[in-house]
């Protein structure tokens, strides 16, 4: 993503278009002396340093794409480890993300508008003749619609941008007759067939060759389809009609974006990730700014600053104003459900929504910019790259980084937009991260784990498209380039398409379906520039003001918060409130919270959150205080539980029919006997008699020699444990009475003791929520005999059994898919009833008012959506202490598909569903190279 197109004259109604200037870089945005307002707050970068910078890049892209010709042409990728071109079909299949492979050297045409930004227009020339002389677009071979139009079509199209405008300057490219442009509308032709749906959303792939036609087509068959999938196409398809005339693509584009503005969900105006390209319905109802949605949010201001349609500008503020309202919660941007917009729907944020402070930057909101990009490059400072996810707390969720540009592409907007000098210094950062660690002989090499420096064989070709394109402009003057760049501007994969195309064939009838639909706010649209005094006050320093609270944010220590301590103690002024000493029941203490920005909330379920939002702080060294805090809270917990962290264990069905496939997420208990270090315990279950287990059992024969099956509440766990030991039980299980409750949705946790000597329970304990508690319940009641293993890892099937049970479809699914355990900032202590022992260092085995049993809360998975973690949070629990907060490496090390926690084989559909719903949006990252 990104935009080269710049901001209205000051003051000048936009509904007719005017000039636009890459300067500004926004719809809305003029930056009249922002440059000379900015720098002041930094050092500037001398013409020599930046002119040295933007030499290296030129090198570095030589590199890249010299090897490319060299090892890979006319294959589509390089793989730089090996130094041999990717082939689609000769290497092994890595799923959907070799959907954007067609073999039509995508590498080349994805870079033919790069070579004329860097000045390359000889090798421009020798480019667009290979292309000509060896592209075939008419490959028997199934290719993704959306990779195909922005990368090959944007490709050919940006290619025909340059190609006439180096043809007027009367140098270069002289013979050249619309060639590239005639293969462009040979390539959307062949894209049409995939918009052969009632709702006119396009089929996500489509075969070059054969269409949807079946057999042969070997695709059509889909349903769904990702929100940027279908609402990425507007560009490229307006375009190809605005150039040639033919007006079909563009109002197919428009029909596209048409059906999912209906679709929106009226009450928050969200869209999902994932939508049924036949009946319109939100298959998956998650919504954020990153992977499956971004570009779409993209395209929609975008097609009003190429197209000038008002209709795309309305739209857009309608969304826009729906992410700050509800996603946005500075410096993050997570996920939340379309239906119920206040509950984040995980806890975790992909590496694509870092295009997103750039397009703000293009709508005129520069200070939520300047803070998710700071967010970022933290991350960033911290890891070298942008891991693919990572959580709320900044640990590495997605260790895989593809070497994607979406946040240079926001560190060039940015500076653009300020002229502030930091964000010289932000790309010179980048620059030698990428030559320090992914410079290979052959090029540059993907990192497979961010943490260990491990590469990947692969160099996709936005790497080419985007990466050194925005780079160059970043540190180039505007002498350095050979054409005024303003006059373009950038699709999603940094093609330059003219703006001049707004005034050209527009015979397209536009349905305007917006006012229809939704009642709008006139002052939510930006009709006129805004005064730069607002958007840029005369503070030299007021960007370094904005990202100054974030400097530490990724770190676990804050050294300039410690400083300040010490210096308040020495001028006599009160040191800030520290975590060790807080007591949620100080009035004095709630005020300091407030002042940092930070939020006592009640939970329902007894808990208490902290939430933190540093743009609420009284001032930036109060919110910095307030990041402090957090962190401390965070480490306090950390070692206050660190003697009592277990890690989850597994309940695995093993009878008829189920024979092993079954495998649930357990919670330990911190008495009993350790499954870890013995034998797991293996039996048929009974349902104790009472089934609370708070007294003796009235049907001792049933459970002797069983697993019981034990409801949660009432008394305590240790109590429980007891009565179904003395009553014959080899080992028990207690279910959730919170009906729905699940591992997916909330924190697992430990069980904790009474407080008393627990020695003498030698039986082992398992926890379920009610949703898994209840596919044992289900069995139970449809198949009486129901034996179960309880151990610590999930174990293999009896191969003996396995050959008597066939493996269906979904067994084979299952045994590849998987889950990888994400770690949130929310962090569970104790707050007890009593006020006066109410301080966050209260013993794990203290009470809460909510429940008699007492418990130890995991971390929340990556599907996260309990309403407890709507924000990034510390959460203080009556009945629970966190587990083992470990790495993402930690779970990738056990990663055993027989053993592991994060492959789980089961033919439940309901399981299923919540499983591949986090396999869905990984691949979905895969495949979106935005």
């Amino acid at each position: 993503m990104s935009e080269a197109g710049g901001g209205r004259g000051c003051g000048s109604p936009v509904p007719q278009r005017a000039s636009w200037s890459l300067v500004a870089a926004a719809a809305a945005l003029c930056l009249v002396s922002a440059t000379s307002v900015w720098t002041a707050g930094a050092a500037p970068m001398s013409r020599e340093e930046k002119q040295k910078l933007g030499n290296q890049v030129l090198e570095m892209f030589d590199h890249a794409y010299g090897n490319y010709m060299e090892h890979a042409y006319p294959a589509d990728e390089l793989m730089p480890l090996t130094c041999r071109g990717r082939v689609r079909g000769q290497e092994p299949s890595r799923g959907d993300v070799d959907d954007a492979l067609g073999k039509f050297s995508l590498t080349l045409i994805d870079s033919l508008d790069t070579l004329v930004v860097l000045n390359k227009t000889k090798e421009f020339e020798d480019a667009v003749r290979k292309v000509l002389r060896d592209v075939n677009l008419d490959n028997d071979v199934v290719v993704s619609v959306f990779e195909t139009n922005i990368r090959v079509l944007g490709g050919l199209l940006g290619g025909h941008s340059l190609a006439i405008m180096l043809k007027e300057k009367g140098e270069y490219m002289q013979w050249y007759s619309d060639e590239l442009l005639q293969m462009a509308k040979q390539l959307g032709y062949k894209l049409l067939p995939a918009f052969n749906t009632t709702s006119g959303l396009p089929y996500p792939r489509i075969n070059l060759k054969f269409g949807i036609r079946k057999p042969e087509a070997r695709t059509g068959t889909e349903t769904d389809t990702c929100t940027a999938c279908a609402g990425t196409l507007i560009l490229e398809f307006a375009a190809l009609s605005r150039f040639t005339g033919a007006t079909i693509f563009e109002e197919y584009a428009r029909k596209a974006l048409d059906f999912l503005w209906e679709k929106r969900q009226r009450s928050s105006n969200l869209v999902g990730v994932t939508i049924n390209i036949h009946t319109g319905d939100w298959v998956r109802k998650d919504s954020g700014v990153g992977a499956g949605i971004d570009s779409y949010y993209e395209y929609l201001l975008k097609a009003y600053v190429l197209l000038g349609d008002d209709s795309f500008l309305e739209r857009f503020n309608t969304h826009y104003d729906a992410i700050m309202r509800y996603i946005s919660q500075p410096p993050l941007l997570l996920d939340v459900h379309i239906h119920k917009p206040m509950l984040n729907a995980r806890t975790w944020m992909d590496a694509l929504l870092a295009f997103f402070p750039g397009l703000q930057v293009l709508k005129g909101d520069i200070r939520p910019a300047i803070e998710t990009h700071e967010m970022l490059y933290q991350v960033i400072k911290k890891h070298n790259f942008l891991p693919e996810a990572f959580t709320t707390d900044f640990r590495v969720h997605w260790a895989q980084h593809p070497l994607r540009p979406e946040f240079a592409e926001s560190t060039y907007f940015l500076y653009k937009a300020t002229g502030d000098p930091y964000y010289l210094e932000v790309g010179k950062t980048l620059i030698e991260n990428l030559n320090k660690y992914a410079r290979v002989p052959c090029g540059f090499a993907a990192m497979k784990d961010v943490r260990t420096g491990s590469h990947e064989d692969r160099m996709d070709s936005f790497f080419l498209a985007e990466m050194f394109k925005y780079l160059y402009l970043l540190f180039a003057d505007k002498e350095d380039i050979i054409f005024d760049i303003e006059d373009y501007i950038f699709t999603t994969e940094a093609h330059l398409l003219p703006l001049w195309l707004s005034t050209t064939n527009q015979n397209i009838s536009k349905k305007n379906t917006t006012s229809e639909y939704t009642e709008l706010d006139d002052s939510n649209f930006d009709w006129t520039c805004p005064n730069t005094q607002i958007l840029f006050p005369n503070d030299p320093l007021y960007a370094q003001s904005i990202r100054e609270p974030l400097k530490n944010v990724v770190d676990k220590s804050c050294p300039r918060g410690i400083i300040r301590v010490e210096e308040s103690f020495r001028s006599g002024a009160k040191p800030p409130l520290r975590a060790r000493d807080f007591m949620a029941t100080n009035p004095e203490h709630l005020e300091i919270l407030k002042k940092m920005g930070v939020s006592l909330i009640h939970l329902k379920d007894g808990r208490v959150q902290l939430v933190q939002h540093a743009i609420q702080a009284a001032s930036s060294i109060d919110a910095e205080d307030g990041l402090r805090f957090m962190q401390e809270m965070i480490e306090l917990s950390s070692q206050q539980q660190k003697e009592q962290q277990l890690p989850p264990r597994a309940v695995q069905i093993v009878s008829h029919p189920f024979f092993g496939r079954v495998v649930l997420t357990a919670g330990p208990a911190q008495f009993g006997l350790d499954l870890s270090k013995h034998k797991e315990t293996r039996g048929f279950v009974a349902s104790s008699k009472p089934y609370n287990g708070c007294s003796e059992l009235t049907n001792p024969e049933a459970v002797m020699g069983k697993i019981a099956l034990i409801q949660r509440g009432q008394c305590m766990f240790a109590e429980k444990a007891r009565n179904i030991q003395n009553a014959g039980a080899i080992g028990g299980i207690v279910i959730d009475d919170n009906e729905g409750s699940s591992s997916d949705t909330a924190p697992l946790f430990q069980m904790a003791g009474d407080g008393k000597d627990t020695d003498d329970i030698k039986i082992p304990m398992l926890f379920l929520f009610s949703k898994e508690g209840s596919i044992i319940l289900d069995a139970v009641r449809e198949y009486e005999e129901v034996e179960v293993l309880l151990s610590d890892k999930a174990k293999d099937r009896d191969p003996e059994i396995e050959n008597e049970e066939p493996s269906s479809e979904n067994d084979s699914q299952n045994q590849s898919a998987e889950q990888i355990t994400s770690r949130s900032q929310e962090v569970d202590l104790v707050d007890q009833e009593s006020p006066e022992e109410s301080s966050l260092n209260s013993h794990p085995e203290s009470l809460s008012p909510a429940d008699t049993d007492s418990a130890a809360s995991v971390f929340p998975s990556e599907q996260t959506s309990d309403p407890t973690e709507s924000r990034e949070t510390t959460s203080l629990d009556g009945e629970c202490t966190d587990l083992d907060n470990q790495e993402q490496s930690e779970t990738e090390e056990d990663s055993n598909p027989n053993v592991s926690w994060g492959k789980k084989v089961q033919p439940i559909d309901s399981i299923l569903a919540d499983w591949n719903e986090d396999l869905e949006a990984f691949e979905m990252m895969e495949k979106d190279e935005l």
